[in-house]
């Protein structure tokens, strides 16, 4: 058994944290980086370790480790080498425990709580890239050539004792079925895959999510399915395609409802924490029993979550 299943069996809901980078830049990080938030590991991991904290305060019962633009190719690109970057990888891993070994080690955080889970971020290869390919799957790579590029990297967070591994913001059908080929040669191994979408329909490269969940369902390595980094306005709709074709639990972490604007590299429109916390609501009555926030969210978005979903 999974342990996104185990959890399950014991409450309703699992509430995941929010925006990783989001945090890191309101504490004065400069992300301007192809490495995004790789680039903390190696310079202020402390940094990472804290955000990881003030997630679980805030209720969140996963954490996702500061991998997902950590890669081989990455880090080679800034000079170091295969030994070097996979040493970071797991450095996003014990980061990550660390914060929950403190988080745990006080017994009121305990109350109502179960031991939180830590899920290993595996980004798309259209991260890597840097040029916004994870939002449209357009990179031409063979099978074997993406399982190469993801091997490295899934083999260092398993090797670190990740819960499970978080397979997100995939655009493309192709880049999930190398991966699930990849992960079944790790016995025991399981994770989560989350996709970006055009529409409430549509992977980013145009795939049917529906078409995607129904291949994924037969799988025993995929845990969970679902939404990540794509507007909440589609959320709704997405569930409930995703539930005509899979029995797995969904899980959903949208980005805030903010919209990126490339051009100018900001972000425009206006949010609230609240606002995000009610329709959390509505994403679980639709069928998501995992529910976070992506990009522009906070330990507030999350906190409103747990409170909206706490009875």
């Amino acid at each position: 058994m999974n342990p996104i299943e185990k959890f399950l069996q014991k409450q309703n809901i699992i509430v995941l944290d929010g925006a990783l980078a989001t945090e890191l830049e309101n504490r004065g990080c400069d992300l301007n980086d192809s490495l995004w938030s790789a680039k903390v590991l190696m310079e202020q991991p402390e940094l990472i370790r804290q955000v990881h904290l003030d997630y679980f305060h805030a209720g969140a019962d996963v954490a996702i480790t500061a991998s997902y633009q950590a890669t081989v190719e990455g880090f080679a690109q800034r000079g170091l080498n295969k030994n070097q970057a996979i040493e970071l990888i797991k450095k996003s891993v014990q980061i990550a425990k660390d914060a929950r070994d403190v988080f745990w080690s006080d017994e009121k955080n305990r109350i109502n709580r179960q031991y939180p889970l830590i899920a290993g971020s595996v980004g798309p290869y259209g991260a890597f890239l840097a040029d916004g390919s994870e939002y449209r799957g357009d990179y031409k790579l063979t099978e074997k050539e993406l399982i190469d590029f993801h091997r490295p990297r899934i083999e260092a967070l398993i090797e670190s004792g990740v819960d499970l591994l978080a397979c997100e913001t995939i655009p493309n059908f192709d880049e999930a079925k190398a991966l699930v080929k990849l992960i079944s040669e790790f016995p025991n191994a399981s994770a989560w895959f989350t996709f970006t979408a055009k529409d409430g329909e549509h992977i980013s490269h145009g795939e049917k999510i529906g078409d995607v969940a129904k291949w994924l369902d037969s799988y025993p390595e995929v845990a969970a399915i679902g939404i990540n980094c794509s507007s909440p306005l589609h959320i709704p709709s997405l569930i409930q395609e995703i539930k005509k074709n899979t029995n797995k639990p969904i899980i959903v972490y949208p980005n805030s409802g903010e919209f990126y604007v490339s051009v100018t590299n900001t972000w425009q429109g206006e949010t609230s924490s609240e606002s995000f916390g009610l329709q959390s609501k509505i994403w679980y009555e639709h069928g998501a029993s995992l529910i976070g926030g992506c990009c522009r969210t906070t330990p507030e978005h999350i906190k409103e979550i747990k409170r909206t979903m706490t009875p």
